[in-house]
């Protein structure tokens, strides 16, 4: 099971910044599959939706982060890769190690200063939504784990929020 347990944005002249905590303990599946060697693909979305009360909610701002956690059996550390765009394609790729699990997964599990949008795109006036979604991502395993994984409990780790916010002009 897991849950967003922190969910926190704010305005500044950079742009619109989010700030999250996601809780969630890894299935044996996959802590199995990690501890071979098969890196795991995480992917946070965030959403603002202005309020319309004349047809749908329209979306004003939308930004993803993909993460990348692989385990290197050799040197016996983990790595820790954070992209806009999936990872392996082309782009400006962040990487970390870390020297235990337990490290590696609390950076997972945490995402602080995201810029999901500009300051122009969010009026300031209005009401909105966010919606954040923190998911494992089983579209970027290797082929044989996602026939395996496809409609099974265990691979499944997905977190959603969505709360009402009111930004504070800058």
């Amino acid at each position: 099971m897991a849950e967003v347990t922190q969910l926190q944005v704010e305005r500044n002249d950079e742009g619109v910044l989010l700030s999250a905590a996601v809780r969630f303990e890894l299935p044996q599946v996959v802590d199995d599959a990690l501890a071979k060697g098969i890196p795991m693909y995480f992917v946070a979305e965030a959403a603002i939706y202005r309020d319309r009360w004349y047809w749908y909610d329209k979306r004003v701002a939308f930004a993803t982060r993909h993460m990348r956690l692989s385990y290197q059996p050799l040197t016996r550390r983990w790595r820790l890769q954070v992209s806009s765009s999936p990872i392996g394609h082309s782009g400006l790729v962040l990487g970390q190690m870390f020297d235990s699990r337990d490290e590696a997964l609390a950076a997972v599990q945490r995402v602080s200063g995201w810029r999901i949008a500009d300051a122009s795109a969010v009026d300031p006036d209005a009401i909105q939504t966010i919606d954040f979604r923190f998911r494992l991502d089983v579209s970027q395993l290797p082929r044989p784990f996602q026939i395996g994984a496809v409609g099974q409990a265990e691979w499944i780790i997905l977190a959603v929020r969505t709360q009402r916010l009111m930004l504070d002009p800058k």
